[in-house]
């Protein structure tokens, strides 16, 4: 089954059908996080940079900018009066403005932009698309919906930059281990377990060959589909958020994302990528399911299901998941 790439839409779905149509609540208040990237006046990247974080009502917490520029500060109590300082050699020193930090909010400094100091000469620093699009995925793997759903899969940026090959594979694989995904896998084998499907054996034994081959399927699916194809033929296996324009353009949008994506180029094109990771997943899944089970009927069931996920993740990234997922939804 397709669910590896789509957690927050099965888990919405799962959710909402527990609570009988209500929309799940949040979990509890939880602590913040800051981040952001370090830049000059010229837009080059300042790697090495001291983050201190400071509030007459907290220790200061400080963090070293990698060779990105970036810089993160984790597990911060939420409370107000927090100010940024950083330092860094040959810079003036820069201050932020009074901060106030939410539960759970992941919040993202955007102007992080030291001077230099004296009459020294400017050199400008022009990142790689490989250390922007790094950036990008370091956002992005601090979203989940509710706090704890992982919901990587999706960009929420108006000028995206494309992922190296790489990145791709990162991705697939910092999903495939969450343990998230795992949750998910045991959620889903429960349920296979209690309808009976496939024909395993029933008891323990039967339920973990469930769960090993939902695993794998999701696993060949994202491997396949979400980095492997990607990366040959140069297209982008995320969703790209559109969240302007008329209702029905962005439906659209959504419902088209299982045909229709990205490429490297900044393009719109056929999703070959998707397509072909629903079935390789399909067809690899006839190796490891019962001989009952297997056959054209079985890569015909797991296709059908692999796209209408798709269309439901793209329908709830669009309309619902923003909003569910507090590193965005708290963003300055």
């Amino acid at each position: 089954m397709r669910f590896v790439r789509y957690l927050p839409a099965m888990f919405l779905i799962a959710l909402t059908a527990r609570a009988s149509g209500q929309t799940p609540t949040a979990p509890a208040a939880q602590l913040a996080h800051i981040a952001g990237t370090v830049t000059d006046t010229n837009g080059g990247l300042v790697p090495d940079a001291i983050v201190t974080l400071e509030a007459g009502h907290d220790s200061p917490r400080a963090a070293v900018a990698d060779d990105n520029g970036f810089f993160e500060i984790d597990n911060v109590v939420p409370g107000t009066g927090y100010r940024v300082i950083v330092k860094a050699q040959g810079f003036a020193d820069w201050t932020s403005s009074a901060l106030s930090l939410s539960p759970g909010q992941y919040d993202i400094l955007k102007d992080v932009t030291l001077t230099l100091l004296g009459d020294q000469t400017s050199v400008t620093v022009v990142a790689s698309r490989e250390e922007l699009a790094t950036e990008d995925i370091k956002i992005a793997e601090h979203q989940r919906v509710l706090g704890f759903i992982p919901n990587f899969y999706v960009s929420y940026d108006k000028n995206p930059v494309p992922l190296t090959a790489r990145l791709k594979f990162k991705l697939a694989l910092k999903v495939s281990i969450d343990p998230v995904t795992f949750a998910g896998t045991a959620f889903v084998a429960a349920i296979n377990q209690a309808s009976h499907y496939p024909n395993y054996p029933e008891g323990l034994m039967g339920y973990g060959q469930r769960f090993g081959s939902i695993y794998l399927n999701g696993l060949s699916d994202i491997l396949v589909g979400g980095a492997l194809l990607p990366s040959i033929l140069h297209q982008d296996p995320r969703y790209f958020y559109q969240g302007t324009g008329s209702r029905r353009s962005r439906l659209i949008h959504a419902l088209s994302s299982p045909i229709i994506c990205r490429g490297d180029n900044a393009r719109w094109q056929a999703n070959y990528s998707s397509i072909g990771g629903y079935l390789v997943s399909g067809t690899i899944a006839n190796a490891y399911y019962p001989e009952a089970n297997r056959g054209a009927g079985l890569l015909a069931r797991i296709f059908a299901i692999d796209f209408s996920a798709n269309i439901a993740n793209g329908v709830l990234q669009e309309f619902v998941l923003r909003r569910l997922t507090p590193s965005v939804k708290n963003q300055n």
